[in-house]
């Protein structure tokens, strides 16, 4: 069974921009993952937003094709199930990934 998706943005204390996600990113909501990544990284004025998956159980192609377009302007935090796919993928060569 699917997990749904939930986007929540903020700020931490500090007042860097936050976008967390819990649950599952695929392709059937990668559009609107794509539409928060991109509204919160336009409405940052931090050097960079920090993208919070430490709550996504799946990540497929689509979500990490999304994360790719702004690896300039993301810093991402992530849980031990995603951080290999992450490393693997590339994407932490191109912006910060850092786990719990």
């Amino acid at each position: 069974m699917t997990t749904a998706l939930t986007l929540t943005s903020g700020q931490r204390p500090d007042g860097v921009p936050v976008l967390a996600a819990a649950g599952e990113i695929d392709m059937s909501n990668a559009d609107t993952f794509a539409s928060a990544l991109r509204d919160a990284v336009a409405g940052a004025t931090a050097a960079a937003l920090l993208v919070d998956l430490t709550a996504v159980e799946y990540l497929d192609s689509a979500g990490l094709a999304t994360l790719f377009q702004h690896a300039d302007r993301i810093e991402v935090v992530t849980g031990p199930l995603l951080a290999p796919l992450l490393t693997v993928s590339g994407l932490s060569e191109l912006t910060t990934v850092r786990g719990l």
